[in-house]
């Protein structure tokens, strides 16, 4: 209970600006709180996870249907609806399929990158709330210097209000991720509105909530709506995945490890489809409601269906109240929301560790800002796939040495630069022998035993070699018959991954270096070849 009301304090100004930024009235944003919350306790495997209307995921959808309808109108509401139907369907049927390593297709540096452009988009689309003045339209760079333009049209009350909430919450997070700054900000400013009549002084609020109950209800459309969110709905789905397993490895529930990310694609899919029942839009899961309910105790998702119940009677007993609720206001909470998506510490991190990975995050970071959020999405995940497939195509390959006094072949280092065998090299592949790689693997061998003085053999340490395909196969053995014609012997060491031996011996590839020249382990193979 007490992991309920915090959740439903944090949850309240944040789904209510997350609607405002999906193009939605802002009760829309509280049913799909309510319709994911209940549909993931139902289906869904974490006892963790906090569904509901997500800042990642909103501004992706968001440009691409305002093409298609204008924000606010019914035909907008209804291509909401659909999207999350088209959303959730995807979602279950990927958890039924048992897709989970999908989830795995975005890197880190790339995953940190987009998400500091959509932070970049969510500020910049929140700055004219912030100042009271109309909201420009166009490309991200032109409505931000459109807006820089009209500071001077600013409205001061309008601009004091939005700063003091942003203060509010982001003070709040510091002090404690339990206290709801977010809220804490939305009530000071909804009391300084009605007791001193800022809306009389420029300052716009939102309409009274609706107290009724939504209806479950198909949303209207033709098959060209289903033709032209296919896309999009991809897109959504595949981020949802990405996030989600992202939660449940960071706040896991099973204390063995066996998280059922399937299962909980599935729970997020129903969220999602009984959002957009409900006249809603797709929803996704969220790391700070989640860290929210693992810090105040939750153990299980009664929590969040403890603040569905809670934000339930808040709604009939204070709907009407919400007419004092400024709109600078949640534009506060959804920049503060931004800048909290922005991972500075990841980004010196990966900056640190992984050095030209730091590339990455800019060039997806710069994808989502200058290109329409949802192609800018797409190709930051492709940007990710390809980066993966160099890694693939282009693995290391050592040169191994033998540390002194023993039998262990490692590779060199300047502490221990090892020992060689005269006319021997050992050479290790770090990565799965494919079509993607065997040329420059083979190319690489060829380069090594070139400057190797004298070389007679070749012993190919393969513990890294963990799967072997067809065309790999067939290059390296190329390889083989090549080198021993150059009176160049080749052995096969430590090939032990279970995949990679069926393969190699079902592609002929034990056959090409034969019985008597794979060995165990390299020293076996020098002390039995070296010689000869």
């Amino acid at each position: 209970m007490i992991a309920g009301l915090t959740l439903v304090a944090i949850a309240i100004p944040e789904q209510l600006a997350t609607a405002r930024l999906a193009g939605m009235a802002p009760e829309a944003g509280l049913f799909a709180f309510a319709a994911g919350t209940i549909a993931f306790a139902v289906f869904g495997a974490s006892r963790f996870i906090s569904v509901g209307a997500d800042s990642t995921i909103a501004p992706i959808f968001t440009g691409s249907l305002a093409l298609l309808a204008s924000a606010g109108t019914p035909a907008y509401a209804g291509l909401a609806g659909l999207l999350a139907l088209m959303v959730g369907v995807m979602l279950v049927v990927a958890g039924i399929l048992r897709v989970g390593w999908i989830a795995d297709l975005l890197s880190i540096p790339v995953a940190t990158g987009f998400l500091a452009g959509i932070s970049i988009h969510i500020i910049v689309g929140q700055l004219p709330a912030m100042l009271g003045i109309a909201a420009p339209v166009g490309a991200l760079v032109e409505r931000l210097v459109a807006t820089v333009r009209d500071i001077p049209q600013a409205n001061v009350a309008t601009v004091a209000l939005g700063l003091l909430v942003f203060a509010t919450a982001l003070g709040a997070e510091k002090l404690s991720a339990r206290l709801p700054g977010a809220l804490i900000g939305l009530v000071g400013a909804a009391f300084a509105t009605w007791q001193f009549r800022l809306d009389a002084h420029g300052v716009r609020t939102l309409a009274a909530l609706s107290t009724a109950v939504p209806t479950i209800a198909a949303p209207a459309f033709e098959f060209d709506d289903l033709i032209r969110l296919m896309p999009l709905a991809l897109t959504i789905a595949l981020v949802c995945m990405m996030q989600t397993a992202a939660v449940v490895r960071a706040f896991p529930s099973d204390k063995d490890g066996l998280e059922d990310i399937s299962q909980d694609f599935i729970g997020l899919g129903a969220g999602s489809l009984l959002a957009g029942l409900f006249g809603a839009f797709p929803v996704n899961s969220s790391p700070p409601r989640t860290a929210v309910v693992v810090e105040s105790g939750g153990r299980s998702q009664f929590a969040g269906l403890a603040a569905v119940v809670v934000l339930a009677v808040l709604i009939t007993a204070a709907g009407a109240a919400f007419v004092h609720v400024p709109e600078a206001a949640l534009a506060g909470v959804l920049t503060f929301i931004g800048v909290r998506i922005f991972r500075v510490a990841e980004m010196v991190s990966i900056a640190r560790k992984g050095r030209s990975e730091i590339l990455l995050v800019a060039a997806s970071a710069t994808l989502v800002v200058l290109l329409p959020v949802e192609r800018g999405v797409v190709f930051a995940i492709v940007l990710s796939l390809l980066h993966s497939t160099y890694l693939l195509a282009r693995p290391l390959c050592a040169r191994l040495v033998r540390l002194p006094k023993t039998t262990i072949w490692w590779s060199p280092t300047r502490d221990m630069p090892g020992e060689s065998v005269p006319g021997v090299l050992v050479f290790s592949p770090a990565a799965p022998l494919t079509f993607l790689n065997a040329d420059y693997i083979c190319l690489q061998l060829d380069q090594a035993l070139v400057e190797t003085a004298g070389a007679r053999l070749a012993v190919i340490e393969a513990s890294g070699i963990t799967l072997i395909d067809y065309t790999g196969a067939q290059t390296l053995i190329e390889t083989i018959v090549r080198l021993r014609e150059r009176g160049i012997d080749v052995a096969l060491a430590r090939l032990d991954g279970e995949r990679a031996v069926a393969a190699a011996g079902r592609n002929g590839l034990l056959g090409a270096f034969g019985a008597d020249h794979v060995f165990h382990s390299v020293e076996e193979a020098v002390r039995a070849l070296s010689a000869s």
